[in-house]
């Protein structure tokens, strides 16, 4: 008879981080959630005969693209799901890309998604839109929960436990270290951007209003969405152990993510929205990624693969 000792048995790592998220992450949370919303609100006056111009979009186009590709291609595909592989400068550059987005660090990041995925609508999941039940009521405060309301859950899920892989990963740790210095770089470079190439300080102010705060408050509510109305409404056409649905008009602002359901259903898959009309731009950006030889490996679906999940 075996003797099962500590050695022999470890303890299980908790799902939880031992130090939860103080009172000042909570109040930049609410900030980071508020601000935007009010921010777009006043957007069409501020429009309305000043205070937008070429420049501001091009400033905020930018970082949109860069901070949301960084998100998609680099936080979800390869660091959580391991999609492709990247060589060293390219994996620092998005992970550096992702940070900029002001969503969470590269550790927290995975950590939340993985364990997503691994409780995906049931008991567990960090933001699933079903967590109180069918029903108008239920699904409603459901929505509003896995859209922004988990955010302000004081607990915080364990990175050991849930991405070990990364917290070895010297690169991944120093970039988890710096993530609040490259949140403040994300929220004042497009201000210092747009003071330098108007040369006013109108121009600097207008910039940091859409380039942080609009940008910034548009692509967290475009990945909320994701997390919320992809989990509820739209269509299927593949088996998944949830109910992550595909949402046709969600896929242009973010790069192909809002083809949910293929996802659920192979999530190593490198394009999420691989049927006839699917537009993946983040599919797209992996296969330039692959052609200039800077990533390898890449997990692309085949029609084998799509055949044996599809729904007859």
């Amino acid at each position: 008879m075996t003797v099962l000792t500590e050695r022999s048995s470890p303890t299980p790592k908790p799902d939880f981080e031992p130090e939860p998220k103080s009172k000042a992450e909570l109040i930049t949370f609410g900030l980071v959630v508020g601000l935007p919303l009010v921010a777009i609100a006043a957007a069409v006056p501020l429009a309305w005969g000043w205070g937008l111009g070429w420049t501001d979009i091009a400033i905020s186009f930018v970082f949109y693209v860069v901070s949301g590709l960084g998100v998609t291609v680099g936080l979800h595909r390869y660091f959580t799901h391991g999609s492709f592989k990247a060589k060293r400068p390219l994996k620092i550059a998005m992970g550096i890309a992702g940070s900029l987005s002001l969503e969470m660090s590269v550790l927290d990041w995975v950590a939340t998604h993985r364990k997503h995925h691994k409780f995906s609508d049931k008991e567990g999941d960090p933001h699933s839109p079903w967590r109180f039940g069918p029903g108008f009521v239920n699904m409603s405060k459901g929505l509003l929960y896995a859209h922004m309301g988990w955010l302000f859950e004081s607990e915080r899920t364990n990175r050991e436990k849930y991405a070990p892989d990364l917290c070895k990963d010297e690169d991944i740790v120093k970039l988890h270290k710096w993530f609040g210095a490259m949140a403040l770089i994300s929220i004042l470079l497009p201000g210092v951007l747009g003071l330098l190439l108007t040369w006013s300080w109108q121009g600097g102010l207008t910039a940091l209003f859409w380039g942080s705060i609009v940008r910034i408050g548009l692509l967290h509510h475009v990945t909320w969405s994701i997390n919320s109305i992809c989990h509820v409404f739209g269509e299927e056409d593949f088996q998944t152990r949830d109910k992550s649905r595909n949402v046709w008009w969600l896929a242009i602002p973010s790069f192909g993510e809002s083809w949910h359901n293929l996802h659920h259903s192979d999530p190593t898959c490198a394009r999420h929205g691989a049927l006839k009309g699917q537009i993946d731009l983040s599919a797209g950006l992996i296969r330039i990624f692959e052609r200039l030889g800077w990533v390898y490996d890449v997990r692309w679906p085949t029609p084998e693969r799509l055949a044996a999940k599809r729904i007859a």
